[in-house]
């Protein structure tokens, strides 16, 4: 007697990597929007924005400062309480409404006094109200893709635990970085920046609109996904908006994340491990043209070799850790060469050689420690309210992601006294000295190294697994 067996749609391998492909587009346009920017801050300190690096810092920053007043935590709850589909989309209109709200406060039409100008130039009248009214827009869509990174998170748990868990985040990560990787290469190519006759021009507008463009398609793509997920919560037996009603998530379950040892190792380890990246990217590549005396274009191109990396990388370090393990010592290696590589950018000469390989060295660092961090957590936390734990990770990181662009842009303002006004005066030849920005985000590193070896520590004690491979034979 042959005996027919069901299997579930997470079990067919061509329709996990489809749905994993669909939310990872959804992601790629979300980082791109987030890193669009950042090689145009060059132009961001020219008429008619005029911004200083510290107005250029907030700004920055500005794209988590609601979560880390509370909208992360809500974000997790939402997705214990409502699932996937729910919060996914709804992470991805507020992309588009936050999106929306920044493209406009960067018109120049708004800039030379248009709808709601007079409002914003009335207060705090060091920041330019382009500045405000964009770091509004950037905060309320920093809710969005954060909500969305939480969510992308989850859905990649629930198609692939306990088979390609590693290497699909790692794909995850990857994708969602081409996306930056597009904004650094490009931007300065899309905005036309150009010196003529000793004055720097450019249309930044043109990056956001094609970075709009994106985020809608990524709620199209989020939006064939959430057919899939029903399929599978039927298939699976959960049917309702939210997870299993018996493993129903309680606000006091927070107090159990919070008092996990592991938990919190990671967790710091993340906060440290993502501002000596992400707050560096901010100004890599107004760096790259401070050190080497290159243009935008060619200091965005080195720059993006930094997600061009994690690309390639990161698939293949997540596959070794489904097979082979070892996640917390990978932690320690990736927190080492993130502090040679920002020690490297301290003290590096005018060689644009040594730039690209201390960029790839940091690339290397970026893919090891979020390849091994994002499936430990599972390992750490339970199931039920792991949406939760992912936005309390989330939310930390966003408090170092949050202060340290503001951190870093008064540091050059403070270290380089007159460059600010000689560059917004059109001097092209002024420029900021980096150093002691590199060594900041190099003791960041060495922080990592610390924390590292005591989460190797602590999984040895507990006995979390986190050496153990994440595939089941």
């Amino acid at each position: 007697m042959t005996e027919k067996i069901q299997k579930i749609l997470s079990d067919s391998k061509a329709a996990r990597w489809t749905a994993l492909a669909l939310i990872s587009i959804t992601m790629l346009g979300a980082y791109y929007f987030v890193d669009m920017i950042a090689p145009l801050e060059s132009l961001l300190e020219m008429p008619p924005y005029s911004w200083t690096p510290s107005n250029y810092g907030f700004f920055s920053g500005s794209e988590y400062m609601l979560n880390v007043l509370g909208f992360l935590i809500i974000s997790g709850i939402i997705l214990d309480k409502m699932g996937i589909r729910f919060t996914g989309l709804t992470a991805t209109i507020i992309m588009l409404i936050g999106g929306s709200i920044k493209m406009y406060a960067l018109t120049p039409y708004f800039s030379m006094g248009g709808f709601g100008f007079s409002f914003f130039n009335s207060f705090w009248t060091t920041m330019p109200a382009a500045a405000k009214l964009a770091a509004i827009g950037y905060g309320i869509f920093g809710i969005g893709v954060e909500m969305a990174g939480i969510t992308t998170s989850r859905t990649v748990v629930k198609w692939f635990q306990g088979k390609e868990l590693a290497l699909a985040m790692g794909m995850q990560l990857a994708t969602a970085r081409l996306g930056a990787s597009v904004a650094f290469f490009f931007s300065a190519d899309i905005a036309g920046e150009k010196v003529v006759d000793g004055i720097r021009t450019g249309n930044v507008m043109n990056p956001i609109y094609l970075g709009l463009a994106l985020v809608c398609i990524g709620f199209l793509t989020f939006l064939t996904y959430t057919f899939m997920d029903k399929k599978l919560d039927k298939q699976t037996g959960h049917a309702g908006p939210g997870p299993d009603p018996t493993e129903e998530f309680h606000v006091r379950d927070l107090a159990k994340i919070i008092t996990n040892r592991g938990f919190i190792l990671i967790a710091l380890l993340c906060v440290l491990f993502y501002s000596g990246v992400f707050p560096f990217l901010k100004y890599a590549v107004h760096m790259m043209q401070s050190k080497l005396g290159v243009d935008a274009h060619i200091a965005g191109k080195i720059s993006g070799l930094l997600p061009i990396g994690t690309i390639l990388l990161t698939p293949i370090i997540g596959s070794f850790l489904d097979r082979k393990g070892k996640g917390a010592t990978i932690m320690i290696y990736g927190a080492i060469l993130l502090t040679l590589a920002h020690l490297t950018f301290a003290f590096m000469p005018n060689n644009i050689a040594i730039a690209v390989i201390a960029i790839i060295v940091l690339g290397i660092a970026f893919s090891l420690v979020p390849a091994s961090m994002w499936p430990s957590l599972p390992k750490i936390v339970e199931e039920r309210y792991l949406g939760s734990a992912y936005a309390l990770v989330f939310w930390i990181q966003n408090i170092g992601l949050m202060f340290f662009p503001w951190l870093i842009g008064n540091v050059i303002e403070l270290v380089n006294p007159g460059v600010t006004e000689a560059i917004q005066k059109g001097d092209i030849t002024a420029v900021y000295d980096f150093t002691v920005p590199m060594l900041i985000f190099s003791c960041l590193g060495v922080a990592a190294i610390f924390l590292a070896f005591l989460l190797l520590k602590e999984d040895k004690r507990k006995h979390y697994g986190l050496e153990l491979p994440n595939k089941k034979s």
